[in-house]
């Protein structure tokens, strides 16, 4: 047989044939070591350095003013509670020590019934004016400028809104007790009086917060479809069926939140309570803020004060852990 010449010979006898080169077997290319394919990974590396470099860059100022003022006095706050402190001398261990001073300490509980007792008048009034409000912001009118001035008082100063409401609650000048007395011929002592002053504070407070919490819960609204209010109307349900059974319920998130807001802000009260009664009449509004910061600022006692704050602490992230456990916060029936 006559042997095919190297020209006429099959493809893959001629790559076979070619042996070393640029082309390996079957004449695939060899990747040359520091071509271009190097060139191409690095530079995808090289690019998410930089823009590492450049997220870090922006989120410096923030994380330097979080560890300088909040978790440096944080710390400082706990070691603290665990020291006999008086500014003047420095910080003595003393263990628990203050904690066991502090399950003696009758005003404390006392002060502590007070706040409780603050809480449960500004977060169940305060919910409830906030709810009702936006509902009817959002049934009854979208305009812009009511909306703002619904959130007005919110963006007023504590201290701005204390002294403007002391004035009109005044039992001789006030607004409010002019118009009592003009109707029933006497004069309520809103802030002069134990019975009365905790449940002046906390109206001030609803008053102030009302508007912010409406605003959360009307962009809540927002978020249930239209077509759900259609069919309860289309079975016959009512607008007070409508709103037990359909808004509520999807609310249900939203609600939470503006709960678990509205009572961390009511166990914090001190600027309401400072401007108007200072903690009188006979300690009737003498809240914890405010037996906190007489312990630190009046009796320099910043060792038990700081004591008082951590057992603050401790409570509200206990209520704020339940609380979202047993709403179950991140569910929602919109789902």
């Amino acid at each position: 047989m006559a042997a095919i010449p190297e020209q006429d010979a099959p493809a893959p006898a001629k790559l076979l044939a070619k042996g070393t080169g640029t082309t390996g077997t079957l004449g695939v290319p060899r990747r040359r070591s520091g071509g271009r394919g190097t060139g191409r990974r690095a530079a995808p590396v090289a690019g998410r350095r930089r823009d590492a470099l450049v997220a870090w860059l922006f989120i410096l100022p923030a994380l330097v003013g979080f560890l300088l003022f909040v978790a440096y006095p944080t710390l400082r706050g706990v070691y603290l509670s665990f020291t006999d402190f008086h500014v003047l001398t420095p910080p003595k261990w003393v263990g628990l020590a203050n904690f066991r001073e502090l399950i003696s300490d009758g005003v404390f509980w006392h002060s502590l019934g007070v706040t409780v007792y603050f809480v449960v008048l500004s977060v169940v009034f305060g919910i409830l004016v906030s709810l009702v409000t936006a509902v009817i912001l959002h049934r009854l009118t979208r305009s812009t400028v009511i909306r703002g001035l619904i959130l007005l008082p919110f963006l007023i100063s504590g201290v701005v809104a204390a002294l403007v409401w002391a004035w009109m609650l005044d039992p001789q000048l006030g607004i409010v007790n002019i118009v009592i007395h003009r109707l029933t011929g006497h004069r309520i002592l809103f802030l002069g009086t134990g019975g009365w002053a905790i449940p002046s504070i906390a109206m001030i407070s609803v008053w102030k917060s009302m508007g912010y919490n409406a605003v959360l819960i009307f962009a809540g609204l927002q978020t249930i479809p239209e077509q759900v209010y259609e069919a309860g109307r289309l079975d016959g349900a009512s607008e007070t069926q409508m709103f037990r059974r359909l808004t509520v319920p999807l609310l249900r998130p939203i609600l939470v939140m503006v709960v678990v807001l509205q009572m961390i802000g009511s166990f914090q009260v001190f600027d309401l309570v400072q401007v108007t009664t200072q903690g009188g009449p006979a300690n009737a509004s003498n809240v914890l803020q405010m037996y906190i910061y007489r312990k630190a600022f009046g009796e320099f006692d910043f060792g038990y004060a700081a004591t008082m704050s951590l057992a603050l602490f401790v409570m509200l992230m206990a209520i704020t852990f339940l609380q979202l456990r047993i709403a179950r916060a991140n569910e929602s029936d919109l789902g």
